[in-house]
């Protein structure tokens, strides 16, 4: 089992779709890395040489992926929660950032409905 950037890469998927377990890294970037680094893109992970997955190693280094990626993410978001900015606003109460509506469906930010004691439904 191939260990890229500290992840674990699944040793039974293809080279291009393996390296998308990396946080940051999409199918189209993980294609440039495997066509930089001269890696055939439907070799199996797990049947990658030393050389080639030395190869992909230096190639995913090139980019901001796992950690340093979380971290930048997460200092832009205290930034923005730093200035009062509308969307660090919405950050720091749980709502939606990106205009989404809130009255239906923002269940995965704003949290379980609030039961109304003696509410009639009309």
């Amino acid at each position: 089992m191939a260990r890229i950037k500290g992840v674990d890469i699944p040793n039974e998927k293809h080279t291009c779709i393996a390296l998308t377990s990396i946080h940051g890294i999409g199918r189209s970037l993980a294609k440039t890395i495997c066509r930089d680094a001269k890696v055939d893109p439907e070799k199996k992970a797990g049947e990658l040489t030393q050389e080639e997955q030395v190869r992909l190693r230096d190639e995913v280094g090139k980019y901001l992926t796992e950690g340093d990626l979380r971290r930048e993410v997460s200092m832009n978001i205290k930034t923005k929660m730093e200035i009062n900015s509308y969307q660090g606003t919405r950050h720091k109460r749980g709502l939606p950032v990106r205009g989404q509506r809130t009255n239906r469906n923002a269940r995965t930010r704003k949290g379980r409905g609030k039961v109304v004691a003696n509410k009639k439904k009309v």
